[in-house]
């Protein structure tokens, strides 16, 4: 074990963080802290570091180990360059590195006694320097950097100049080198690209220390973890597993107490009856034995009702009209400026009830490709063209959309001036605006809150063309799970641009990965994507003539059919299963049935009374009960 927190408690006022909160990280553990966004895990992060008081409870750190910390919020004002800054890491190395070629030179002055010391202390630092990795340390950090998504050509710029999200990675990377034994990283995923986020999770699976992670990006948790710490109101919960995981027996657990709670809930409701029924004969005994009833189920211990799962966002999105089958054709677009070529005569076509994801490296073009489509900047060459009865619904990662003198409830009314108070009021209210928060200024809302606000906007547009930048960030994971189910159940057309691999698997039925200033397309998900990039990427970036796309799309219809044949059969076997099902559900319930009406029929005299006919009965029963054992064993598999 190399970090333990035991009964934490931390509360701000009357609101309580965590509540006698308990966990462990083992030696090279991976793990991860998870929970809705203001559950309190940046919190408990900075309380383990000692940058918060915990209001008790202890954090113990294992006696001579190291521990790291990546805040989301990063100040860096040194001066240096980026080199300059990640290579602060390296500042014992570099030190031993300086002693070693001071010995050096002192070697051929010295003799006898002094020579032997020095040639001793020499020997032990150049097997120290070797030991960490010390010839190594420059292509370290330049490995470190790169990984990151930084180039060569930008080591040499200030970080004074740098954005808060260039800054974070320059202080990730600091931190990676720095190796401590347990890694604290919140949220490290912000800002990186999907290849920087992949090299992370590579370097992490690597890391010879433990890591606990703060993330709401659920393809990297269920890649790199091994465990998963959940706060939910004030309470720590422990999993075993990766995030599919943790959401297959957090869904088992829920389902078993809520099946619990609703039991114990009949069971209350029938002594309360019963209670009554006896007070109501008005005899002695039976109010004594009401009264006898009462005091057990004062005594009995009341189970909460579970938490429902999907109290952040209630989404619908539907189109008002239906378009034609040509939503979108885009013809030899190009886009570039003074510093940069973004792309160069892409053509590509979407069609009604398409999801389609835009992906790429940070600075490729796909957020500029998406403010062409809606006309917020122009392209330097190339035409798009709108299908028929097509209406857009845009969602802009930087809520140029929003406007920041106005409350929220102005930006939706004025949006739509037909709309009720009520009507606004309780659309504000499944996106967590209640009360008199309505009435705050949109520029005095975090970056979350503002998504949410541009996502209710969206979910009122009723449009069937919905165009998405960066749609999950600032969204916690029940809220991102939402939003996906929204989007599948959405009849309309999807382009967007993320970041978030879950979210695309779960999401995109194609992908236009931006590479070498062009798109190569993928009919399929982000795993589809992973299985073909490197065949696709070969045939459309050799060259960028648009007349290598055929070579792609040929193996796309085939892998198609196979997806769909296989979805078909799925549906078939799960067909099946729910009949035999249900079949034995009936069984079952029928063979009960007839086991309560025996032991009735047995209880009457004429029948208590005739051997015979008690015979039969017991004989029927055994058959009943050895049936119902079969079963309930066979229920059990089917309902696996």
């Amino acid at each position: 074990m190399i970090l333990a927190c035991h009964k934490i408690n931390k509360s701000f006022g009357d609101h309580v963080i965590i509540r006698d909160g308990s966990f462990h990280i083992e030696d090279h553990e991976k793990a991860a802290l998870i929970g809705p966004n203001g559950a309190g895990k940046s919190t408990l992060l900075k309380v383990i570091m000692g940058e918060l008081p915990s209001d008790g409870g202890d954090v113990v750190l294992t006696k001579g180990k190291t521990c790291g910390y990546l805040a989301q919020h990063q100040e860096m004002q040194s001066g240096n360059t980026i080199y300059e800054e990640v290579k602060l890491a390296k500042a014992d190395i570099i030190a031993m590195e300086q002693q070693i070629r001071s010995i050096e030179q002192e070697l051929d002055s010295l003799s006898g006694d002094a020579l032997s010391s020095r040639l001793e202390t020499y020997t032990r630092l150049t097997a120290a320097f070797e030991r960490d990795n010390g010839y190594a340390y420059e292509s370290e950090i330049t490995g470190v950097l790169k990984g990151l998504g930084f180039q060569e050509e930008e080591f040499s710029k200030k970080v004074d100049t740098l954005s808060g999200g260039q800054k974070t990675r320059v202080s990730l990377g600091k931190l990676l080198l720095t190796n401590p034994d347990i890694l604290l990283l919140d949220e490290p995923t912000n800002h990186l690209d999907l290849n920087s986020i992949a090299w992370l999770e590579n370097y992490l699976l690597n890391y010879h220390g433990a890591v606990l992670i703060v993330s709401h990006d659920r393809y990297f948790l269920n890649r790199v973890v091994t465990k998963v710490i959940e706060i939910e109101q004030g309470e720590l919960t422990c999993y075993l597993g990766n995030y599919s995981d943790y959401a297959a027996k957090k869904q088992q657990i829920r389902e078993a107490r809520l099946k619990e709670y609703l039991n114990q809930q009949q069971e209350i409701r029938h002594q309360e009856a019963v209670i009554e029924k006896l007070r109501s004969f008005n005899r002695e005994k039976s109010i004594r034995r009401a009264e006898s009833r009462v005091k057990m189920l004062d005594k009995m211990e009341r189970i909460e009702k579970p938490v429902e799962m999907d109290t952040e966002i209630h989404l619908t999105l539907e189109p008002a009209i239906i378009s034609g089958n040509d939503v979108l054709t885009v013809e030899h677009l190009s886009k570039s400026f003074p510093s940069q070529n973004l792309f160069t005569d892409v053509s590509f076509e979407i069609r009604r009830g398409e999801h389609v994801a835009v992906i790429g490296d940070n600075g490729t073009g796909k957020t500029t490709l998406l403010k062409i489509l809606n006309q917020v900047v122009p392209a330097d060459s190339g035409t798009f063209t709108l299908g028929t009865n097509v209406q857009i619904g845009y969602y802009d990662q930087e809520h140029h959309v929003l406007h920041m003198e106005k409350t929220i409830f102005e930006e939706i009314s004025d949006a739509y001036p037909s709309l009720s108070n009520t009507k606004i009021r309780n659309v504000l209210a499944a996106f967590l605006f209640t009360g008199d928060d309505v009435f705050k200024l949109i520029g005095d809302l975090s970056g979350g809150e503002r998504g949410r606000v541009s996502l209710a906007k969206l979910m009122l547009s009723e449009a069937n063309f919905l165009i998405l930048d960066e749609p999950t960030n600032h969204l916690d994971i029940v809220s991102k799970e939402i939003l996906e189910k929204a989007l599948n159940d959405y009849t309309g057309t999807v382009l967007y641009v993320s970041h978030d691999r879950y979210f695309i698997n779960q999401t995109a039925t194609r992908i236009l990965d931006l590479v070498n200033q062009t798109f190569v397309n993928y009919i399929g998900n982000y795993d589809y994507y992973l299985e073909k990039k490197e065949e696709l990427t070969n045939a459309y970036s050799s060259t960028p003539d648009i007349s290598s796309a055929p070579a792609a799309t040929a193996v796309e219809p085939s892998a198609s059919k196979l997806d769909w044949k296989e979805q078909k059969e799925e549906k078939a076997r799960e067909r099946k299963r729910q009949n035999e099902l249900k079949k034995t559900e009936e069984r079952i319930t029928a063979l009960e049935e007839r086991d309560q009406e025996i032991d009735e029929l047995m209880t009457q005299e004429e029948v208590f009374t005739n051997s015979v006919r008690c015979q039969e009965l017991a004989v029927e029963k055994a058959g009943i009960a050895e049936e119902l054992e079969e079963l309930y064993l066979k229920w059990e598999e089917l309902a696996e």
